[in-house]
């Protein structure tokens, strides 16, 4: 559905994205995750196509998507800072749309008035942030996209109108396999959302595997010993994280469970727990492993 091959960006000298290579199926909700200033702003906007990638190409469904109108009328970029036309109201965006996108669903948006109890004929400058955000949905899921790009997504709504809004977002991709591209901070929104996870450091995609697949690779171990520590104690695995509270040890390690279980389980620890980790966890350990790393971590 979307392919990148090899895309740079370069901002005044700096580059935003460099060497970037990334394949998002159809139907696929991804969550692209990274440290502040990592390029997942600039790289949606360049998916989206407003901004032109410098070297390298961006292809949904096999076509550039830069400067190309049809394209873009089955794409919807929602961004962090939202816009709308001054003094308009819902109804007189919705017109706007209409008319933009030609697989606008009128049935559908008269529907979700049912889930987005606002009055269509309110200014939306007037409205706070949490409304304004639902209006951005309202509109951009009448619309009937087939590629749907969000960053920060669900800022500004209560806790309700979010799990209103992903229903709404997995409902979409259940029906119409839409695809789904989602730039966080609130990793646990990912997490509950997505299943495909892309981490982006310093412009470059450092680590791009399904959600399933990332969890089954780094576990948080607890373990203590009769006695001391045995010398070679998980020498074959790669730790991420070390900490001693009392007898007990606690590591975050990169293997595979059954592998990890059974090497340490070979030592006859009198205690040994494997962990579940979150996502926020995980971003936490590999982006230390990147040379990106806070210290006293609570886990």
């Amino acid at each position: 559905m979307i392919q990148i091959e090899n895309i740079k960006k370069i901002f005044e000298g700096n580059e935003a994205v460099s060497d970037l290579n990334l394949f998002i199926k159809k139907g696929t909700i991804y969550g692209l995750l990274g440290s502040n200033g990592a390029g997942k702003t600039t790289l949606l906007k360049m998916i989206a196509g407003i901004y032109k990638e410098d070297s390298g190409s961006i292809f949904v469904d096999g076509q550039p998507i830069y400067e190309n109108v049809k394209l873009k009328q089955r794409t919807i970029l929602l961004t962090d800072t939202l816009y709308f036309f001054p003094q308009s109201t819902v109804k007189q965006m919705a017109s706007f749309m209409k008319n933009m996108y030609p697989k606008w669903n009128e049935e559908r948006f008269q529907k979700y008035k049912e889930v987005f109890p606002i009055n269509i004929n309110k200014k939306i400058h007037l409205m706070s942030k949490g409304m304004q955000r639902q209006v951005a949905f309202w509109l951009a899921l009448a619309a009937m996209p087939d590629v749907l790009i969000l960053d920060e997504p669900l800022d500004g709504l209560d806790a309700v109108m979010r799990q209103k809004v992903k229903n709404l977002l997995v409902q979409e991709v259940a029906e119409r396999e839409m695809t789904i591209l989602i730039s966080s901070h609130n990793l646990r929104e990912v997490e509950d959302l997505c299943d495909h996870i892309g981490i982006l450091h310093n412009g470059k995609l450092i680590i791009e595997k399904e959600l399933d697949d990332l969890k089954s690779d780094i576990h948080k171990i607890q373990v203590a010993f009769k006695g001391e520590v045995p010398e070679l104690f998980l020498k074959p695995f790669d730790i991420l994280y070390k900490e001693q509270r009392g007898s007990v040890l606690l590591y975050i390690v990169r293997g595979k469970e059954e592998e990890v279980s059974a090497h340490i389980e070979f030592y006859h620890p009198v205690l040994f727990d494997v962990l579940p980790l979150t996502l926020e966890e995980i971003f936490i350990y590999e982006m230390r492993d990147v040379g990106y790393a806070i210290e006293n971590v609570i886990v």
